[in-house]
Protein backbone atom coordinates (compact mmCIF):
# COMPACT_ATOMS: atom_id res chain seq x y z
CA UNK A 1 0.00 0.00 0.00
CA UNK A 2 2.90 2.28 0.37
CA UNK A 3 3.77 3.33 -3.29
CA UNK A 4 -0.03 4.70 -3.46
CA UNK A 5 0.51 7.28 -0.89
CA UNK A 6 3.67 8.53 -1.86
CA UNK A 7 2.16 8.78 -4.97
CA UNK A 8 -0.65 11.35 -2.79
CA UNK A 9 1.73 12.97 -0.82
CA UNK A 10 3.97 14.16 -4.02
CA UNK A 11 0.76 15.20 -5.33
CA UNK A 12 -0.02 17.11 -2.23
CA UNK A 13 3.64 18.95 -1.94
CA UNK A 14 3.23 19.97 -5.48
CA UNK A 15 0.06 21.79 -4.14
CA UNK A 16 1.92 23.53 -1.25
CA UNK A 17 4.80 24.92 -3.92
CA UNK A 18 1.56 26.61 -6.03
CA UNK A 19 3.17 29.97 -5.42
CA UNK A 20 5.83 28.44 -8.06
CA UNK A 21 3.08 27.77 -10.19
CA UNK A 22 4.55 30.49 -13.06
CA UNK A 23 7.89 28.92 -12.60
CA UNK A 24 6.41 25.27 -12.97
CA UNK A 25 4.18 25.79 -16.24
CA UNK A 26 6.77 25.02 -18.59
CA UNK A 27 6.43 21.52 -18.04
CA UNK A 28 2.46 21.67 -17.91
CA UNK A 29 0.52 20.44 -21.05
CA UNK A 30 -2.45 22.26 -21.50
CA UNK A 31 -4.02 19.87 -23.72
CA UNK A 32 -3.63 17.13 -20.94
CA UNK A 33 -6.87 17.56 -18.08
CA UNK A 34 -5.11 18.37 -14.66
CA UNK A 35 -8.06 17.73 -12.56
CA UNK A 36 -9.53 14.55 -14.38
CA UNK A 37 -13.53 14.50 -14.98
CA UNK A 38 -15.94 11.50 -14.22
CA UNK A 39 -16.77 11.04 -18.08
CA UNK A 40 -12.36 10.47 -18.57
CA UNK A 41 -12.16 7.98 -15.35
CA UNK A 42 -14.62 6.08 -16.34
CA UNK A 43 -13.65 3.43 -19.07
CA UNK A 44 -10.96 2.25 -18.01
CA UNK A 45 -12.54 1.19 -14.55
CA UNK A 46 -14.07 -2.00 -16.35
CA UNK A 47 -11.28 -2.86 -17.98
CA UNK A 48 -9.53 -2.94 -14.34
CA UNK A 49 -12.19 -5.01 -13.18
CA UNK A 50 -11.80 -7.27 -15.61
CA UNK A 51 -7.91 -7.61 -15.51
CA UNK A 52 -8.40 -8.91 -12.14
CA UNK A 53 -10.36 -11.66 -12.35
CA UNK A 54 -8.22 -12.80 -15.41
CA UNK A 55 -5.32 -12.72 -14.27
CA UNK A 56 -5.44 -14.66 -11.02
CA UNK A 57 -7.79 -17.07 -12.82
CA UNK A 58 -4.52 -18.45 -14.20
CA UNK A 59 -4.32 -20.04 -10.65
CA UNK A 60 -7.66 -20.23 -9.05
CA UNK A 61 -9.05 -21.47 -12.48
CA UNK A 62 -6.98 -24.61 -11.32
CA UNK A 63 -7.50 -24.77 -8.02
CA UNK A 64 -11.67 -24.90 -8.69
CA UNK A 65 -10.51 -26.96 -11.95
CA UNK A 66 -12.42 -25.05 -14.74
CA UNK A 67 -8.40 -25.72 -16.00
CA UNK A 68 -5.89 -28.22 -16.23
CA UNK A 69 -2.89 -29.42 -17.49
CA UNK A 70 -0.13 -29.41 -14.21
CA UNK A 71 0.23 -25.95 -15.08
CA UNK A 72 1.04 -24.25 -11.85
CA UNK A 73 0.56 -24.10 -8.11
CA UNK A 74 -2.85 -23.41 -8.47
CA UNK A 75 -3.88 -27.18 -9.01
CA UNK A 76 -2.27 -28.27 -5.89
CA UNK A 77 -3.90 -25.43 -4.08
CA UNK A 78 -0.02 -23.77 -3.62
CA UNK A 79 1.28 -20.22 -3.88
CA UNK A 80 4.67 -18.38 -4.91
CA UNK A 81 6.60 -17.35 -2.53
CA UNK A 82 7.89 -13.81 -3.16
CA UNK A 83 5.87 -12.75 -5.95
CA UNK A 84 2.75 -10.80 -7.02
CA UNK A 85 1.38 -14.08 -8.83
CA UNK A 86 -1.74 -14.24 -7.24
CA UNK A 87 -2.21 -10.64 -6.65
CA UNK A 88 -4.05 -9.11 -9.35
CA UNK A 89 -7.41 -8.60 -7.60
CA UNK A 90 -5.80 -6.47 -5.04
CA UNK A 91 -3.86 -4.87 -7.37
CA UNK A 92 -7.29 -3.68 -8.86
CA UNK A 93 -8.78 -2.74 -5.82
CA UNK A 94 -6.09 -0.51 -4.24
CA UNK A 95 -4.80 0.85 -7.20
CA UNK A 96 -6.34 0.71 -10.53
CA UNK A 97 -10.31 1.31 -9.13
CA UNK A 98 -10.00 2.25 -5.33
CA UNK A 99 -8.28 5.91 -5.54
CA UNK A 100 -10.37 6.42 -8.97
CA UNK A 101 -13.40 5.97 -7.85
CA UNK A 102 -13.37 7.72 -5.24
CA UNK A 103 -12.15 10.86 -7.46
CA UNK A 104 -15.56 9.87 -9.48
CA UNK A 105 -17.77 10.18 -6.48
CA UNK A 106 -15.68 13.38 -5.27
CA UNK A 107 -16.05 15.07 -8.73
CA UNK A 108 -19.45 14.20 -9.06
CA UNK A 109 -21.00 14.90 -6.04
CA UNK A 110 -19.82 18.42 -6.57
CA UNK A 111 -21.54 18.61 -9.62
CA UNK A 112 -24.46 16.59 -8.60
CA UNK A 113 -24.11 14.20 -10.81
CA UNK A 114 -25.54 11.38 -9.25
CA UNK A 115 -25.76 8.76 -11.56
CA UNK A 116 -22.02 8.91 -11.69
CA UNK A 117 -21.68 8.32 -7.80
CA UNK A 118 -23.98 5.61 -8.20
CA UNK A 119 -21.64 3.86 -10.97
CA UNK A 120 -18.41 4.48 -8.73
CA UNK A 121 -20.15 3.14 -5.31
CA UNK A 122 -21.38 -0.05 -7.47
CA UNK A 123 -18.31 -1.18 -8.36
CA UNK A 124 -16.78 -0.09 -5.31
CA UNK A 125 -19.34 -2.59 -3.93
CA UNK A 126 -18.71 -5.38 -6.24
CA UNK A 127 -14.55 -4.96 -5.93
CA UNK A 128 -14.85 -5.00 -2.06
CA UNK A 129 -17.11 -8.13 -2.51
CA UNK A 130 -14.55 -9.91 -4.87
CA UNK A 131 -11.11 -8.98 -2.60
CA UNK A 132 -12.84 -9.69 0.12
CA UNK A 133 -14.06 -13.27 -1.08
CA UNK A 134 -10.78 -14.12 -2.41
CA UNK A 135 -7.99 -12.96 0.05
CA UNK A 136 -10.32 -12.87 3.49
CA UNK A 137 -9.39 -9.99 5.85
CA UNK A 138 -8.08 -7.25 3.89
CA UNK A 139 -7.34 -3.10 4.08
CA UNK A 140 -10.52 -1.41 4.43
CA UNK A 141 -11.12 1.48 6.86
CA UNK A 142 -7.53 3.13 6.14
CA UNK A 143 -7.30 2.02 3.36
CA UNK A 144 -7.03 5.27 1.24
CA UNK A 145 -5.67 7.39 4.25
CA UNK A 146 -2.72 9.61 2.61
CA UNK A 147 -1.25 9.93 5.72
CA UNK A 148 -0.16 6.81 6.54
CA UNK A 149 2.32 4.17 5.32
CA UNK A 150 1.53 0.88 7.06
CA UNK A 151 -2.12 -0.06 7.13
CA UNK A 152 -4.28 -2.56 9.79
CA UNK A 153 -6.63 -5.33 8.29
CA UNK A 154 -10.11 -5.26 8.93
CA UNK A 155 -11.99 -9.24 9.48
CA UNK A 156 -14.19 -10.26 6.30
CA UNK A 157 -17.66 -9.31 8.89
CA UNK A 158 -16.70 -5.74 8.74
CA UNK A 159 -16.13 -5.37 4.55
CA UNK A 160 -18.89 -7.40 3.90
CA UNK A 161 -21.34 -5.29 5.63
CA UNK A 162 -19.47 -2.22 3.65
CA UNK A 163 -20.54 -3.83 0.86
CA UNK A 164 -24.09 -4.08 1.70
CA UNK A 165 -23.97 0.03 2.75
CA UNK A 166 -22.20 1.00 -0.78
CA UNK A 167 -24.43 -1.07 -2.95
CA UNK A 168 -27.49 0.57 -1.30
CA UNK A 169 -26.02 3.78 -1.42
CA UNK A 170 -25.51 2.95 -4.92
CA UNK A 171 -29.31 2.17 -5.43
CA UNK A 172 -30.32 5.36 -3.48
CA UNK A 173 -27.50 7.69 -6.18
CA UNK A 174 -29.58 6.34 -9.31
CA UNK A 175 -32.45 6.69 -8.08
CA UNK A 176 -32.05 10.24 -7.21
CA UNK A 177 -34.23 12.66 -9.41
CA UNK A 178 -32.47 15.74 -8.57
CA UNK A 179 -29.09 17.13 -9.73
CA UNK A 180 -27.58 17.25 -13.23
CA UNK A 181 -26.93 13.85 -13.77
CA UNK A 182 -28.54 12.43 -16.97
CA UNK A 183 -28.31 9.48 -19.66
CA UNK A 184 -27.09 11.54 -22.02
CA UNK A 185 -23.90 12.41 -19.68
CA UNK A 186 -23.42 9.12 -18.31
CA UNK A 187 -24.22 6.72 -21.46
CA UNK A 188 -20.67 7.69 -23.52
CA UNK A 189 -18.12 6.27 -20.67
CA UNK A 190 -20.45 3.72 -19.37
CA UNK A 191 -19.35 0.66 -21.49
CA UNK A 192 -21.94 -1.95 -19.97
CA UNK A 193 -25.43 -0.44 -19.90
CA UNK A 194 -24.99 2.98 -21.72
CA UNK A 195 -26.38 5.21 -18.49
CA UNK A 196 -29.69 2.53 -17.88
CA UNK A 197 -29.99 3.18 -14.18
CA UNK A 198 -32.07 0.47 -13.84
CA UNK A 199 -29.98 -1.94 -14.79
CA UNK A 200 -27.03 -0.25 -12.76
CA UNK A 201 -29.79 -0.89 -9.62
CA UNK A 202 -30.16 -4.51 -10.49
CA UNK A 203 -26.11 -5.18 -10.97
CA UNK A 204 -26.43 -3.53 -7.20
CA UNK A 205 -29.11 -6.33 -6.23
CA UNK A 206 -26.92 -8.79 -7.66
CA UNK A 207 -24.30 -8.00 -5.32
CA UNK A 208 -26.08 -8.38 -2.38
CA UNK A 209 -27.62 -11.53 -3.25
CA UNK A 210 -23.85 -12.85 -3.59
CA UNK A 211 -23.29 -10.98 -0.45
CA UNK A 212 -26.11 -13.20 1.33
CA UNK A 213 -26.11 -16.47 -0.24
CA UNK A 214 -22.47 -16.81 0.92
CA UNK A 215 -23.70 -17.30 4.77
CA UNK A 216 -25.36 -20.07 3.99
CA UNK A 217 -23.43 -21.76 7.36
CA UNK A 218 -24.25 -18.68 9.23
CA UNK A 219 -27.21 -18.72 11.95
CA UNK A 220 -28.86 -15.84 10.56
CA UNK A 221 -28.64 -16.80 7.03
CA UNK A 222 -32.05 -15.28 5.65
CA UNK A 223 -33.00 -17.24 2.03
CA UNK A 224 -36.13 -14.82 1.87
CA UNK A 225 -33.83 -12.28 2.04
CA UNK A 226 -32.07 -13.32 -0.44
CA UNK A 227 -35.09 -14.27 -2.78
CA UNK A 228 -36.09 -10.76 -2.38
CA UNK A 229 -33.04 -9.31 -4.03
CA UNK A 230 -32.44 -11.29 -6.82
CA UNK A 231 -36.30 -10.83 -7.54
CA UNK A 232 -34.79 -7.46 -7.88
CA UNK A 233 -31.64 -8.34 -9.53
CA UNK A 234 -30.73 -9.20 -13.33
CA UNK A 235 -34.32 -9.95 -14.96
CA UNK A 236 -32.49 -11.77 -18.20
CA UNK A 237 -29.74 -12.19 -20.61
CA UNK A 238 -29.93 -8.25 -21.62
CA UNK A 239 -28.95 -7.10 -18.09
CA UNK A 240 -26.18 -9.55 -17.92
CA UNK A 241 -22.77 -7.10 -17.05
CA UNK A 242 -20.23 -7.89 -19.68
CA UNK A 243 -17.32 -6.40 -19.82
CA UNK A 244 -16.38 -5.77 -23.91
CA UNK A 245 -13.30 -6.59 -25.92
CA UNK A 246 -12.33 -5.31 -29.32
CA UNK A 247 -9.93 -8.63 -30.02
CA UNK A 248 -7.97 -6.87 -32.68
CA UNK A 249 -4.78 -6.57 -31.24
CA UNK A 250 -2.96 -7.76 -28.20
CA UNK A 251 -3.69 -4.59 -26.71
CA UNK A 252 -7.11 -4.81 -27.06
CA UNK A 253 -8.01 -8.59 -27.27
CA UNK A 254 -9.37 -10.72 -24.17
CA UNK A 255 -6.83 -11.73 -21.71
CA UNK A 256 -8.00 -15.43 -22.57
CA UNK A 257 -7.74 -14.91 -26.43
CA UNK A 258 -5.36 -17.07 -28.57
CA UNK A 259 -4.16 -13.47 -29.44
CA UNK A 260 -2.91 -12.52 -25.72
CA UNK A 261 -1.58 -16.92 -26.13
CA UNK A 262 -1.94 -16.75 -21.94
CA UNK A 263 -3.91 -19.66 -21.82
CA UNK A 264 -1.98 -21.93 -24.22
CA UNK A 265 -0.95 -24.63 -21.61
CA UNK A 266 -4.16 -24.80 -19.80
CA UNK A 267 -6.71 -27.43 -20.70
CA UNK A 268 -10.63 -28.77 -20.03
CA UNK A 269 -10.98 -30.54 -16.92
CA UNK A 270 -12.93 -34.01 -16.27
CA UNK A 271 -15.55 -32.19 -14.44
CA UNK A 272 -16.56 -29.85 -16.97
CA UNK A 273 -15.87 -32.25 -19.83
CA UNK A 274 -18.42 -34.45 -17.52
CA UNK A 275 -20.91 -32.14 -16.40
CA UNK A 276 -21.25 -31.80 -20.56
CA UNK A 277 -21.88 -35.14 -21.16
CA UNK A 278 -24.41 -36.31 -17.92
CA UNK A 279 -22.06 -38.53 -15.90
CA UNK A 280 -21.74 -36.17 -13.11
CA UNK A 281 -25.64 -35.58 -13.16
CA UNK A 282 -26.89 -38.97 -14.00
CA UNK A 283 -23.93 -40.82 -13.57
CA UNK A 284 -23.51 -42.07 -16.76
CA UNK A 285 -22.57 -40.46 -20.03
CA UNK A 286 -26.07 -39.33 -21.61
CA UNK A 287 -27.17 -39.80 -25.60
CA UNK A 288 -28.87 -36.84 -25.17
CA UNK A 289 -25.53 -34.67 -24.00
CA UNK A 290 -25.46 -30.87 -23.57
CA UNK A 291 -26.16 -29.00 -26.18
CA UNK A 292 -23.24 -26.65 -24.97
CA UNK A 293 -20.56 -29.06 -25.10
CA UNK A 294 -19.62 -27.84 -28.54
CA UNK A 295 -19.64 -24.51 -28.12
CA UNK A 296 -17.95 -24.68 -24.59
CA UNK A 297 -14.94 -27.34 -24.88
CA UNK A 298 -13.53 -29.41 -27.52
CA UNK A 299 -12.72 -33.70 -28.62
CA UNK A 300 -10.25 -35.09 -28.95
CA UNK A 301 -8.85 -36.23 -32.70
CA UNK A 302 -11.25 -39.69 -32.09
CA UNK A 303 -14.17 -37.41 -31.17
CA UNK A 304 -14.14 -38.16 -27.46
CA UNK A 305 -14.48 -35.32 -25.22
CA UNK A 306 -12.03 -35.24 -22.31
CA UNK A 307 -10.74 -33.77 -19.30
CA UNK A 308 -7.36 -33.44 -17.23
CA UNK A 309 -7.21 -34.55 -13.39
CA UNK A 310 -6.39 -32.10 -11.01
CA UNK A 311 -2.48 -31.75 -10.96
CA UNK A 312 -1.61 -34.92 -12.57
CA UNK A 313 -0.55 -33.75 -15.59
CA UNK A 314 -1.95 -36.41 -17.70
CA UNK A 315 -2.58 -34.02 -20.49
CA UNK A 316 1.10 -34.16 -21.22
CA UNK A 317 1.30 -37.92 -21.35
CA UNK A 318 -2.30 -38.95 -23.41
CA UNK A 319 -1.54 -40.73 -26.60
CA UNK A 320 -1.61 -38.33 -29.37
CA UNK A 321 -4.88 -39.60 -30.61
CA UNK A 322 -6.15 -38.71 -27.29
CA UNK A 323 -5.19 -35.06 -26.71
CA UNK A 324 -6.96 -33.05 -24.95
CA UNK A 325 -7.53 -29.69 -26.78
CA UNK A 326 -6.35 -26.23 -24.44
CA UNK A 327 -9.54 -23.53 -24.01
CA UNK A 328 -9.59 -22.69 -27.18
CA UNK A 329 -9.67 -25.85 -28.56
CA UNK A 330 -6.68 -26.50 -30.01
CA UNK A 331 -4.50 -29.35 -29.14
CA UNK A 332 -0.72 -29.38 -27.41
CA UNK A 333 1.80 -28.08 -29.86
CA UNK A 334 -0.08 -25.91 -32.17
CA UNK A 335 -0.13 -22.52 -32.70
CA UNK A 336 -3.27 -20.37 -33.21
CA UNK A 337 -4.00 -17.51 -35.09
CA UNK A 338 -5.82 -14.58 -34.54
CA UNK A 339 -9.82 -15.10 -34.64
CA UNK A 340 -9.59 -18.45 -33.56
CA UNK A 341 -10.88 -20.20 -30.26
CA UNK A 342 -14.41 -20.86 -28.96
CA UNK A 343 -16.97 -19.22 -26.32
CA UNK A 344 -15.28 -16.98 -23.51
CA UNK A 345 -11.86 -17.76 -24.89
CA UNK A 346 -12.01 -15.81 -27.97
CA UNK A 347 -10.08 -12.98 -28.83
CA UNK A 348 -13.31 -10.73 -29.23
CA UNK A 349 -15.38 -12.12 -26.62
CA UNK A 350 -16.53 -10.08 -23.48
CA UNK A 351 -15.86 -10.65 -19.71
CA UNK A 352 -18.97 -11.70 -17.84
CA UNK A 353 -18.70 -9.79 -14.59
CA UNK A 354 -22.54 -11.17 -13.88
CA UNK A 355 -25.44 -12.93 -15.55
CA UNK A 356 -28.85 -13.56 -14.95
CA UNK A 357 -28.21 -17.42 -15.11
CA UNK A 358 -26.03 -17.12 -12.00
CA UNK A 359 -28.79 -14.90 -9.83
CA UNK A 360 -31.53 -17.86 -10.99
CA UNK A 361 -29.21 -20.70 -9.45
CA UNK A 362 -28.11 -18.06 -6.58
CA UNK A 363 -32.83 -17.98 -6.16
CA UNK A 364 -32.86 -21.78 -6.26
CA UNK A 365 -30.47 -22.29 -3.68
CA UNK A 366 -31.84 -20.20 -1.25
CA UNK A 367 -35.75 -21.56 -2.21
CA UNK A 368 -34.61 -24.73 -1.81
CA UNK A 369 -32.95 -23.92 1.78
CA UNK A 370 -36.40 -22.06 2.63
CA UNK A 371 -38.19 -25.16 1.96
CA UNK A 372 -40.33 -23.70 -1.36
CA UNK A 373 -39.38 -26.61 -3.72
CA UNK A 374 -41.66 -25.34 -6.30
CA UNK A 375 -39.97 -21.90 -6.53
CA UNK A 376 -36.30 -23.86 -6.20
CA UNK A 377 -37.48 -25.93 -9.28
CA UNK A 378 -38.75 -22.70 -11.40
CA UNK A 379 -35.25 -21.15 -11.08
CA UNK A 380 -33.39 -23.79 -11.58
CA UNK A 381 -35.12 -24.22 -14.79
CA UNK A 382 -34.51 -21.16 -15.73
CA UNK A 383 -30.50 -20.66 -15.17
CA UNK A 384 -29.96 -23.95 -17.07
CA UNK A 385 -32.35 -22.31 -19.96
CA UNK A 386 -30.65 -18.86 -19.73
CA UNK A 387 -27.51 -20.40 -19.37
CA UNK A 388 -27.63 -22.49 -22.81
CA UNK A 389 -29.15 -19.36 -24.98
CA UNK A 390 -25.82 -17.30 -23.18
CA UNK A 391 -23.15 -19.75 -24.47
CA UNK A 392 -25.29 -19.99 -27.67
CA UNK A 393 -25.10 -16.61 -28.93
CA UNK A 394 -21.23 -16.55 -27.80
CA UNK A 395 -20.80 -19.21 -31.03
CA UNK A 396 -22.78 -21.88 -33.17
CA UNK A 397 -26.42 -21.59 -32.58
CA UNK A 398 -27.66 -24.04 -30.58
CA UNK A 399 -31.05 -25.34 -31.83
CA UNK A 400 -34.53 -25.08 -30.32
CA UNK A 401 -34.91 -28.71 -30.97
CA UNK A 402 -31.71 -29.35 -29.54
CA UNK A 403 -32.33 -26.98 -26.36
CA UNK A 404 -35.55 -29.00 -25.95
CA UNK A 405 -34.24 -32.17 -25.88
CA UNK A 406 -31.88 -31.45 -23.43
CA UNK A 407 -34.77 -29.88 -20.87
CA UNK A 408 -36.31 -33.37 -21.20
CA UNK A 409 -33.27 -35.45 -20.29
CA UNK A 410 -31.65 -37.23 -17.37
CA UNK A 411 -29.71 -34.59 -16.83
CA UNK A 412 -32.52 -31.96 -16.09
CA UNK A 413 -34.92 -32.60 -13.42
CA UNK A 414 -38.38 -33.12 -14.54
CA UNK A 415 -40.42 -31.93 -11.07
CA UNK A 416 -39.89 -30.05 -8.19
CA UNK A 417 -39.66 -33.41 -6.14
CA UNK A 418 -37.02 -35.00 -7.21
CA UNK A 419 -34.85 -31.21 -7.35
CA UNK A 420 -32.12 -31.81 -4.96
CA UNK A 421 -29.16 -29.06 -3.85
CA UNK A 422 -26.47 -31.42 -5.82
CA UNK A 423 -28.61 -30.43 -8.82
CA UNK A 424 -28.84 -26.90 -8.25
CA UNK A 425 -25.10 -26.46 -7.76
CA UNK A 426 -23.78 -28.75 -10.83
CA UNK A 427 -25.98 -26.72 -12.64
CA UNK A 428 -24.45 -23.23 -11.31
CA UNK A 429 -20.78 -24.81 -11.48
CA UNK A 430 -21.52 -25.58 -15.19
CA UNK A 431 -23.19 -22.11 -16.07
CA UNK A 432 -20.59 -20.26 -14.57
CA UNK A 433 -17.67 -22.20 -16.08
CA UNK A 434 -15.39 -19.67 -17.65
CA UNK A 435 -16.07 -16.60 -15.84
CA UNK A 436 -17.36 -17.39 -12.12
CA UNK A 437 -13.96 -18.25 -10.67
CA UNK A 438 -14.65 -16.43 -7.16
CA UNK A 439 -18.21 -17.25 -6.88
CA UNK A 440 -17.60 -20.97 -8.22
CA UNK A 441 -14.72 -20.79 -5.47
CA UNK A 442 -17.27 -19.33 -2.73
CA UNK A 443 -19.44 -22.55 -3.49
CA UNK A 444 -16.55 -24.57 -2.84
CA UNK A 445 -15.58 -23.54 0.45
CA UNK A 446 -19.35 -22.49 1.96
CA UNK A 447 -19.89 -26.81 1.05
CA UNK A 448 -16.02 -27.46 2.53
CA UNK A 449 -15.40 -28.79 -0.90
CA UNK A 450 -17.24 -32.02 -0.78
CA UNK A 451 -17.48 -32.66 3.43
CA UNK A 452 -20.20 -30.63 3.59
CA UNK A 453 -22.28 -27.44 4.60
CA UNK A 454 -23.35 -27.09 8.62
CA UNK A 455 -26.80 -28.84 7.45
CA UNK A 456 -24.92 -31.68 5.70
CA UNK A 457 -25.44 -30.69 2.00
CA UNK A 458 -22.40 -31.70 -0.02
CA UNK A 459 -22.75 -31.85 -3.44
CA UNK A 460 -19.51 -31.87 -5.20
CA UNK A 461 -19.16 -35.26 -3.89
CA UNK A 462 -17.72 -37.29 -5.89
CA UNK A 463 -17.16 -34.69 -8.95
CA UNK A 464 -14.47 -31.82 -7.13
CA UNK A 465 -11.83 -34.11 -6.33
CA UNK A 466 -8.19 -32.95 -4.03
CA UNK A 467 -4.83 -32.80 -6.50
CA UNK A 468 -2.94 -36.35 -5.70
CA UNK A 469 -0.84 -34.31 -3.38
CA UNK A 470 -1.46 -30.60 -1.68
CA UNK A 471 0.90 -28.39 -2.01
CA UNK A 472 3.95 -28.28 0.70
CA UNK A 473 3.34 -25.79 2.68
CA UNK A 474 -0.12 -26.57 2.91
CA UNK A 475 -0.28 -29.40 5.96
CA UNK A 476 -2.54 -31.72 4.12
CA UNK A 477 -5.23 -29.16 3.32
CA UNK A 478 -7.04 -27.07 1.24
CA UNK A 479 -6.60 -23.53 -0.23
CA UNK A 480 -9.74 -21.23 1.47
CA UNK A 481 -7.91 -18.02 0.65
CA UNK A 482 -4.94 -16.20 -1.39
CA UNK A 483 -2.77 -14.63 0.21
CA UNK A 484 -2.28 -10.51 0.29
CA UNK A 485 -0.63 -8.89 -2.80
CA UNK A 486 3.50 -9.17 -2.39
CA UNK A 487 4.74 -6.11 -3.09
CA UNK A 488 2.31 -3.66 -1.79
CA UNK A 489 1.92 -6.17 1.35
CA UNK A 490 4.87 -8.40 2.30
CA UNK A 491 7.42 -5.46 1.29
CA UNK A 492 6.11 -2.60 3.54
CA UNK A 493 3.21 -4.01 6.00
CA UNK A 494 4.34 -7.07 7.74
CA UNK A 495 4.03 -5.90 11.15
CA UNK A 496 0.17 -5.97 9.88
CA UNK A 497 0.44 -9.30 8.12
CA UNK A 498 1.67 -10.74 11.36
CA UNK A 499 -1.52 -9.57 13.52
CA UNK A 500 -3.42 -12.01 11.01
CA UNK A 501 -1.32 -14.64 10.59
CA UNK A 502 -0.71 -14.02 7.10
CA UNK A 503 3.20 -14.45 7.81
CA UNK A 504 2.82 -17.70 8.39
CA UNK A 505 3.56 -20.83 5.56
CA UNK A 506 -0.03 -21.76 5.88
CA UNK A 507 -1.71 -18.81 6.10
CA UNK A 508 -3.57 -19.60 2.44
CA UNK A 509 -5.53 -22.59 4.41
CA UNK A 510 -7.02 -20.45 7.27
CA UNK A 511 -10.97 -20.88 6.44
CA UNK A 512 -12.78 -17.63 5.91
CA UNK A 513 -15.51 -15.99 8.11
CA UNK A 514 -18.14 -16.47 5.74
CA UNK A 515 -17.77 -20.56 5.48
CA UNK A 516 -17.30 -21.03 9.33
CA UNK A 517 -20.81 -21.67 11.15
Amino acid sequence: MKKIQILFLVFTVMTVVSGCKKYLDVNSDPATPQAPVSRTLTPPLFASMERGIQYDARYLGGLIQYFGGNVNVGETHGWIAGSDAMGEIWRSNYFALGPNLNLIIDDSNRKQEYNYVGLAQAIQAWSWQTTTDYHGDIILKQAFDITRFTYDYDPQKDVYAEVVRLANESIKSFARTDGSGTVGKLSPADLIYSGDSTKWIKFNYGILARNANNLVNKVDYDPARVIMYVDKALASNADNFIIPNTGTTATNANFFGPLRSNLGSYRQTRIIAGLLDGTYLTGTPLAVVDPRINNMITPSPDGVFRGTNPGSGDAGTIAAKNQIPNAWGVLAGANPGPGQGKYLFKDNAGFPVMTYAEMQFIKAEAAFRYGNASLAYQAYIKGISASIDFVSALGTTITTADKNAYMVSASVKQNAGSLTLRDIMLQKYLALYGYGFVETWCDLRKFNYYEGDTKGNNPYLGVYVFPPTFFADNGGKPAQRYRPRYASEYLWNMEALKKIGADKNDYHTYKMWFSQP
